[in-house]
């Protein structure tokens, strides 16, 4: 998927999937030329790895 179909995906700015990329925070990605293209399960795997459960707080 293109960096605009992620950043649709997340509700979030392309400039933010650029920061990531940059900073390797985001998900896996390829180049293709001078354009950023993501696999759907790259970016499912990278999902469920943000996902975190609160402690309990006893």
């Amino acid at each position: 998927m293109s960096t605009v179909e992620l950043s649709d995906r997340l509700k979030i700015p392309v400039k933010t999937l650029a920061s990531w990329a940059s900073g390797g925070t985001g998900p896996r990605f390829a180049r293709m030329g001078r354009y950023r293209r993501y696999r759907l399960g790259d970016v499912r795997d990278w999902e469920a790895q943000q996902l975190f459960t609160r402690r309990d707080s006893r």
